[in-house]
């Protein structure tokens, strides 16, 4: 076991970063509107074993429909880099239909796939992998699942606590991380493409 502390906070804050849980609270309070109800424990589940299981069978997955990880990373990168600029920008550059929407379906789809366990973290899963312990990996997607589950549990209460203007901020934040983790895993990847 290489049981590693800053492995696991940096693979923790790039994770977060990524899955941006706090900055996703006007989406989650928006869901739970819509659908009436939202299963913090099933979208948490689901989406900590969605990571999971990406994170030992992604690299076999893409291998199997000939896609090395350092052309997933630069294509991972392009999405990073539009989820950033959805943060720091406050547009809206994906949007997926909103017809029927329930508890159940709600906590699976779209908050546990694609907003939680979605292509900006599975991507940075695998290149994570590239570059620390495997278990370090999975205490910090772990300790993730464990903060997205507080948050889905009390996000009206979070949102009365911070406020519209520092949910923005927070966004907006975490909006420059991402961007430039965007840029360093495209800078990484894109290199080892042409060695």
């Amino acid at each position: 076991m290489n049981f590693n502390f800053k492995e696991i906070f940096t693979a923790f804050m790039v994770l977060f970063a990524v899955i941006d849980i706090i900055g996703n609270i006007p989406i989650i309070i928006d869901l739970r509107k819509k659908a009436g109800h939202i299963q913090s424990e099933k979208a948490s589940l689901i989406a900590g074993v969605i990571m999971i299981i990406f994170l030992f069978l992604g690299q076999s997955l893409l291998s199997l429909i000939g896609i090395d990880v350092n052309s997933f990373a630069v294509a991972g990168s392009f999405i990073l880099f539009f989820i950033a600029l959805e943060m720091i920008l406050g547009i809206t550059l994906y949007k997926d239909s909103e017809d029927g929407v329930n508890a159940i379906t709600a906590s699976v789809f779209p908050l546990a796939f694609p907003l939680i366990a979605g292509p900006g973290s599975l991507t940075t899963l695998l290149s994570l992998r590239a570059e620390f312990h495997i278990e370090n990996i999975i205490t910090a997607v772990l300790l993730n699942v464990i903060l997205i589950y507080v948050v889905l549990k009390t996000s009206s209460k979070i949102e009365k606590l911070i406020g519209p203007n520092g949910i923005q901020i927070i966004r907006k934040v975490f909006g420059v991380i991402l961007l430039a983790i965007a840029v360093k895993l495209f800078a990484q990847n894109i290199k080892a493409l042409f060695i």
